[in-house]
């Protein structure tokens, strides 16, 4: 691949990350402090992007997504992914909710990246989550809460750590949000909650060998 074309995968990389929206990060004024807050943090956890994170979403982006019913997404990403010789396994977590309601239950995919390539370095776990910016809806909300979900790509390749700085500060800004609207936080706006989604400790791992034939 010519260096042109190596700098024209690399922009749309940014772009997607940066600008899938449909209006940039902070484009009003009408923003209250704390939004504007929210909004440049943001900005700042969704352009930390590590060679890792831009790779495997290169993939899924040009390669692994074309023509694909949503609901065999997850695992033909799984699939190609381990094709590529990616550690990659489907993710299945459930938990219990307080107050006797209904247990949660999540999907999403992992993959496991050796740093630098060398079997001495610790393998950094990814998170990949096609559905990422609907998991963060709320009914009636703010314009500026509105604005601020918009700023997140609808597809999330990132770290533990970079997903955990995502949820709180979303958590934080929903609240902010319901409030404003005189609504009361429900328990599934929560911080812990919404970690167990994706940081579960019971997480059932479904590996490409296990998936069977699509």
């Amino acid at each position: 691949m010519s260096s042109l074309d190596d700098e024209k995968l690399s922009q749309m990389i940014r772009d997607y990350i940066e600008l899938d929206s449909s209006s940039p990060i902070c484009s009003t004024k009408s923003l209250h402090a704390d939004q504007k807050s929210y909004s440049l943090h943001l900005q700042d956890i969704l352009e930390s992007v590590t060679m890792a994170e831009a790779e495997v979403l290169r993939k899924i982006i040009l390669y692994y997504m074309k023509d694909l019913e949503p609901n065999k997404q997850r695992k033909w990403i799984v699939m190609k992914l381990a094709g590529d010789d990616y550690e990659a396994n489907l993710c299945r977590t459930s938990w219990v909710t307080k107050f006797n309601r209904p247990t949660g239950e999540y999907e999403y995919i992992d993959v496991k990246m050796k740093s630098n390539g060398t079997t001495s370095d610790a393998a950094v776990r990814l998170i990949i989550d096609i559905e990422f910016r609907s998991q963060f809806e709320l009914a009636r909300p703010t314009p500026e809460y509105e604005e601020l979900s918009n700023s997140l790509p609808s597809i999330f390749v990132g770290t533990e750590s970079k997903l955990e700085k995502i949820i709180s500060l979303f958590c934080s800004a929903a609240k902010q949000s319901l409030r404003e609207r005189g609504l009361h936080i429900p328990p599934w706006r929560k911080a812990s909650y919404m970690q167990s989604k994706w940081l579960s400790g019971n997480c059932k791992k479904i590996s490409f060998s296990e998936l069977g034939t699509i």
